[in-house]
């Protein structure tokens, strides 16, 4: 019994050494310091400050009227008349409701072309990764997930055979594909 567990053992060890020996290269990119240090960033920030800035300096006026005519309510609003007052609180609401309403369609507006802009980026990033990674004979370069794996070690076409396999004990309704 001792016997048959020594085999084993040198077995799996002697199956381990060809993967020691292999050269593999491996690499590291630093997502958020690409995001960071880019000039295509920079790029993307100075386009977004310059597309957005005139919205942001009608925001801006908005909200500056908005705190004037608060201002005025709470200095002279004592000694307003009814009529004048309701005027006036009438204005500050409805100016409210705008500047809410600016700000938040500006917020939107800018988070989606910032989302666009980002997704156009990230493909960039992905595509100087990948081609770093082919020049320099990389095998694995690892970039919030795995950006680009030679085909020596991906195993994609591996696990899609599998799941296709074994799509019908999981309940799906497709049949495996050939």
């Amino acid at each position: 019994m001792m016997g048959k567990r020594i085999v084993v053992m040198l077995v799996m060890l002697l199956a381990l050494v060809p993967a020691a020996n292999a050269d593999i290269k491996i690499g590291y990119v630093n997502a958020a310091r690409l995001l960071k240090e880019s000039p295509q960033a920079e790029d993307v920030s100075n386009r977004l400050k310059q597309e957005f800035s005139g919205k942001e300096k009608d925001l801006l006026s908005k909200q500056d009227k908005l705190k004037k005519l608060q201002d005025r309510m709470s200095r002279n609003g004592s000694i307003m008349s009814s009529d004048e007052h309701d005027k006036l609180d009438s204005e500050i609401m409805t100016l409210q409701r705008d500047v809410q309403r600016r700000n938040d369609e500006f917020r939107e507006d800018l988070n989606l072309r910032k989302n666009e802009e980002m997704n156009k980026l990230l493909g960039v990033i992905q595509t100087a990764i990948e081609e770093i990674g082919k020049e320099q004979h990389y095998d694995l370069i690892v970039y919030e997930g795995v950006a680009y794996a030679s085909d020596t070690i991906d195993l994609t076409d591996k696990v899609l055979e599998k799941l296709r396999a074994t799509i019908g004990k999981m309940g799906g309704n497709a049949a495996p594909k050939k």
